[in-house]
């Protein structure tokens, strides 16, 4: 059987590329490199974005609004890091063209990577629907969303 290539948030293989320089290493992921090729990427790292780094949510709106500059992102220190983020979501895409991955898993509440909640923007613990500015491109790509948990 052909296994099929999918992208992953790194965090979630273990990669310690988190904003706190950890890992959100998950079990349930991990069982799909038994029959998946498990493409990992950090769409922060790739926008530019050191590890570690301040917290970041998005203000305003979800990764769709930031994508239609709408909503910005920034980090708890104020600054705005939208155009980091724009640009990790776009490296992402190129990845998943190039290898043909057809589908993504993202780490949930990440301002890049959440499939369907975020952070609400206030550095508390709320949290809002909607998805980050990467898992947000590649579905508007036509690339599968997934988050850990499914």
């Amino acid at each position: 059987m052909k296994k099929t290539m999918k992208l992953v948030s790194a965090c979630l293989l273990g990669i310690k590329c988190r904003w706190d320089g950890e890992s959100n290493k998950n079990s349930k992921v991990m069982k799909f490199l038994d029959n998946e090729i498990l493409i990992p990427v950090c769409p922060e790292q790739l926008g530019g974005l050191p590890t570690p780094r301040p917290r970041q949510e998005i203000k305003g709106g979800t990764g769709k609004d930031v994508l239609e500059k709408k909503a910005k992102v920034l980090n708890e220190n104020g600054e705005d890091v939208t155009e980091a983020f724009i640009k990790g979501a776009e490296e992402t895409l190129k990845i998943a063209r190039f290898l043909g991955a057809d589908e993504f898993i993202g780490t949930s509440h990440s301002p890049s990577c959440s499939c369907f909640e975020i952070k609400d923007g206030t550095f508390s613990v709320r949290v809002i629907k909607g998805r980050g500015v990467t898992a947000e491109l590649l579905k508007q790509n036509g690339i599968k969303i997934k988050s850990e948990d499914e």
